[in-house]
């Protein structure tokens, strides 16, 4: 690898590690099999990160088929979900095995 290859891989690292770091984090909860909170609101246009943190002792799967996403979070446990950019709008997600119970929406404003 030349020096100049070595110095844009280093530098194209660092700029993405940078952008991540500037991520706005939103936090949600699953509680008795319940997201908390139900709403989240985040900037449209915004890649954003969802920490979610599941307090029960049984896993759930963060669910949405709008948000292309789905993911396991295990019990008594966090998982990071990056979202976005979003156009305005709200986009519904679900807990897949708590749906009766495990209910929410992101909003994009």
């Amino acid at each position: 690898m030349t020096r100049i290859t070595f110095s844009f891989v280093t530098a194209a690292l660092l700029a993405a590690g940078t952008a991540q770091a500037g991520t706005q984090t939103f936090d949600l909860t699953i509680k008795d099999h319940r997201f908390q909170p139900e709403a989240v609101t985040i900037p449209a246009g915004e890649k954003v990160k969802l920490m979610v943190h599941n307090q029960d002792a049984t896993p759930e799967e963060f669910e949405s088929y709008e948000l292309n996403r789905e993911k396991i979070i295990p019990g008594n446990s966090k998982a990071v979900i990056f979202i976005g950019p979003l156009e305005p709008g709200e986009y519904p997600f679900f807990g897949e095995f708590n749906q009766a119970t495990a209910q929410g929406h992101v909003i994009a404003e």
